[in-house]
């Protein structure tokens, strides 16, 4: 059993196991009493325990990178109490097994007001993160956490990793010798890796994989450190857990070439390229509405508009330009739901509902069975059928 998950509140007394039992209440629950849990939930072959610990001095917190809204942080400082949510990594698969977890802790969170801590990722949820987490569509940036170090000198000088996968029952990932510039890219590129590991999906170490040109491998990283020049072994103090190493397919450390296919959803859309799109919004956007309003039920059409929203890298304020798919439509804004999610943040997950006002809308598209029409061929079927 691990303990992936820390419940931490300002009471000092836990819920009653009954209280607890009617809020965990689902077909298919089984409770089982262990020695020193509070609860035991076994659900589609998950096992989840449930302990609670009174505290006697102030919560500390580990590491100088814990990922979380100034509050969450302040909230646990405070913590009198921390309910400990263990499970099996990987039992009866590595997804179900976090996800059952989460469940337990949103329905736990519904009795507690508290501040969710994913001990393996260093990061704080608050209760809406959590029904987020466990509502949408399944995003690895919500359990694993990203730590860049300056491991040495020159141009490429950073080690990233990954912190959370432990709770997966899979090694965190890692690269080394990257920029600055590398940094988006080679985040993207983990994330997929770690999608794939958390679902039991991930490549078997020294398989040789492609993406785009390149080809690549995961090495054990007790093996691919061996081969590492001009970094002291001080940098890795405090990381002493197995990590899988993404190095090239002839197991050299310089992967920034296999980062290409991954860039482009990180550089800057040429002006005129957004110019011309709001154009053609401007101009199509009373037919694409009034096509979208007559639709037939089992129409093989996709709506999309695009605008823009605010997300906080880091602490600042940027925007992202992101497609909605239109699923109602009122007099002056639409309902939809995001097709991708914000790249840099998680403040907007892919599949979460969102309204759009028709006045920020800056580029429209329509797909017939998943695949996108051009620009032309919209172009032709929405003034086609424009009604007279």
């Amino acid at each position: 059993m691990i303990a992936g998950y820390l419940l931490v509140t300002h009471r000092v007394r836990p819920v009653s196991v009954q209280a607890l039992k009617r809020a965990l209440e689902d077909e298919g629950v089984q409770f089982v009493r262990e020695a020193g849990a509070l609860l035991s939930v076994r659900v589609n072959g998950a096992r989840t325990d449930i302990r609670f610990e009174r505290l006697t001095k102030p919560f500390k917190m580990v590491g100088d990178f814990i990922s979380g809204t100034e509050e969450g942080i302040a909230f646990v400082k405070k913590a009198k109490g921390v309910y400990r949510i263990s499970f099996e990594p990987a039992q009866p698969q590595a997804s179900v097994a976090v996800f059952e977890a989460l469940w337990c802790v949103r329905s736990l969170m519904e009795l507690v007001r508290g501040a969710l801590m994913d001990v393996t990722a260093f990061k704080i949820h608050d209760a809406h993160d959590v029904q987020e987490i466990t509502e949408l569509e399944f995003d690895i940036r919500d359990h694993i956490n990203l730590h860049a170090v300056e491991a040495r000198d020159g141009s490429a000088p950073l080690w990233v990793h990954t912190h959370g996968m432990e709770k997966f029952g899979a090694r965190d990932v890692e690269a080394f010798n990257l920029s600055e510039a590398d940094l988006p890219a080679a985040e993207s590129l983990i994330h997929r890796l770690c999608t794939d590991l958390a679902f039991g999906q991930g490549p078997p170490p020294r398989s040789v994989l492609q993406t785009g040109d390149e080809q690549f491998m995961l090495l054990p990283s007790e093996e691919a450190r061996t081969s590492l020049m001009g970094i002291p072994l001080t940098t890795f103090d405090g990381h002493e857990g197995p990590f899988l190493t993404i190095v090239s397919a002839e197991g050299r450390h310089t992967i920034a070439d296999l980062l290409k296919p991954y860039r482009d959803r990180f550089e800057a859309e040429p002006e005129e390229r957004t110019q011309s799109l709001a154009a053609q919004a401007r101009e199509l956007l009373p037919a694409f509405k009034a096509r979208f309003l007559r639709r037939g039920l089992m129409e093989p059409l996709t709506f999309l508009v695009r605008a823009a929203f605010e997300t906080h890298p880091e602490g600042g304020a940027a925007e992202e330009l992101l497609w909605v798919e239109v699923l109602v439509w009122g007099d002056d804004a639409l309902t939809g739901k995001l097709v991708d999610g914000a790249a840099k943040t998680t403040e907007w997950r892919k599949g979460v509902q969102v309204e759009v006002e028709e006045e920020r809308i800056n580029a429209i598209g329509l797909q017939r069975d998943g695949e996108a029409l051009t620009d032309e061929d919209m172009r032709t079927l929405l003034l086609a059928e424009k009604p007279m």
